[in-house]
């Protein structure tokens, strides 16, 4: 099986799209990413599929956040898909309430502390309290392991700081906003090359765009896994 430390992130349309990309990458991948985007294009037949049928791992990326009665009531339904990773917001009540609603199923919860297309200045546009984002992000996190997240989604840019928390012994760093060497940021804003990223503790890491839209993705996903350590 592939080296399950790279995710790939199926950022197309809808679940054609999806399968098709991941029959050209093959082998060379076994975990994929699905987000909210693919929801309305049949992303949880997808993620499905991948995983009963084609025997991959799947991290839906939803971002929950609600009452707390209506996440555990979503993380319960979706958990009977027998995926591997799901995402929610990393405020503490939200957090909770998903590790009741996964119950003792396999799937981890993992808690968003920042979104990696957010800086400074987007905080300070929604009101969020002064301080450095990296500060912000290392609370957060805390806050959520303590809740009884799995893992918490961040940037590379604080994965290093993360796992020096103790709260952090045993859990899981996922890390999108990587770009491998020589490609472009995109909409990202806080970026690292997956070399990086792993060296500063993250598990797991989420490309979409360098892989995806290359000519051949399979080459292009080897490409980064080749610049793991």
């Amino acid at each position: 099986m592939a080296d399950n430390r790279l995710i790939v992130a199926l950022d197309v349309p809808n679940v054609v799209h999806g399968l098709d990309l991941a029959a050209r990458i093959g082998d060379a991948v076994s975990f994929y990413k699905i987000g909210l985007g693919m929801l309305t294009g049949g992303g949880l037949a997808l993620a499905n599929e991948l995983k009963q049928e084609h025997g991959k791992q799947v991290f839906l990326d939803l971002k929950l956040f609600d009452i707390g009665a209506t996440v555990e009531a979503a993380v319960r339904g979706i958990a009977r898909y027998e995926l591997d990773f799901l995402t929610v917001h990393g405020d503490p009540q939200v957090v909770a309430a998903a590790a009741m609603g996964k119950a003792a199923s396999g799937m981890k919860v993992l808690a968003v502390t920042i979104l990696t297309s957010l800086d400074r200045a987007d905080l300070d546009a929604n009101l969020i309290r002064a301080g450095a984002v990296a500060e912000i992000v290392l609370d957060r996190a805390a806050r959520a392991f303590a809740a009884g997240a799995d893992g918490v989604i961040a940037s590379p840019e604080e994965a290093a700081a993360i796992r020096a928390l103790p709260e952090a012994y045993g859990k899981l760093i996922v890390t999108p906003g990587i770009r491998p060497f020589g490609a472009a940021g995109g909409d990202q804003k806080r970026v690292a090359t997956p070399r990086q990223a792993i060296l500063d503790g993250a598990d797991h890491i989420v490309v979409g765009r360098p892989i995806w839209q290359a000519a051949d993705p399979a080459a292009a996903a080897r490409a980064v896994l080749a610049e793991l350590p």
